[in-house]
């Protein structure tokens, strides 16, 4: 007999969909949007639930706005996990460019707009900080593995740093016009530095 533990409940398994269905609905719309044409009834309409629905899942719509950039966050760093770390020529490069991706899509867009509205949503900002803060923790760790970084080395954690800094940099110029061409020649660049920090001397 199957253990009652492998039985699947397909209540269960609607709700997680239609959970998931209402944070992807909310990031999209949070990007396209911004906080103001954001509300819980038009994200509740594109995710094909009504508004009760969306509310017995996320009773606020701070709950649902910080649950959705989250979501959407831990899906990219589980790409970014999931990478294999790469070796040999263009390593450094390859990482870059991974992690600058991190940046000009559609998650950085809607993390945008919700910084925007904790800085005069109280409630809101608490949770946006602590969220951001562990994303930050997350990246930079992150960071470090795939580039296979010595922070022990003076210089090397500041270099890392700079290089997600770079990274928030070129997404916000990336919110006014797509110029992937001048995002190529900076990643490039910094790929060149960052070699020459990480390289070990005899």
């Amino acid at each position: 007999m199957t253990p009652r533990t492998a039985l699947r409940d397909p209540k269960q398994d609607r709700s997680r969909a239609t959970r998931r269905r209402l944070l992807e609905a909310a990031v999209a719309c949070l990007a396209e949007r911004g906080w103001a044409g954001s509300t819980v009834a038009v994200v509740a309409e594109r995710a094909g639930v009504s508004r009760g629905a969306a509310q017995h899942h996320f009773p606020t719509r701070e709950d649902l706005f910080t649950a959705a950039v989250e979501h959407v966050a831990e899906e990219r760093s589980a790409e970014l996990r999931a990478l294999p770390a790469p070796h040999g020529e263009g390593r450094v490069h390859t990482v870059v460019e991974a992690l600058v991706t991190l940046y000009t899509g559609p998650l950085f867009r809607a993390a945008l707009q919700l910084w925007v509205a904790a800085s005069y949503e109280e409630q809101l900002g608490a949770r946006v900080t602590a969220l951001e803060a562990k994303i930050g923790r997350e990246t930079h760790r992150m960071a470090v593995e795939l580039l296979g970084a010595d922070e022990s080395v003076p210089g090397v954690r500041e270099a890392v740093q700079g290089l997600l800094d770079m990274g928030r940099g070129l997404g916000l110029a990336n919110l006014l016009t797509d110029d992937g061409h001048r995002r190529e020649r900076v990643v490039a660049q910094w790929s060149r530095i960052l070699e020459t920090i990480l390289t070990p001397r005899d």
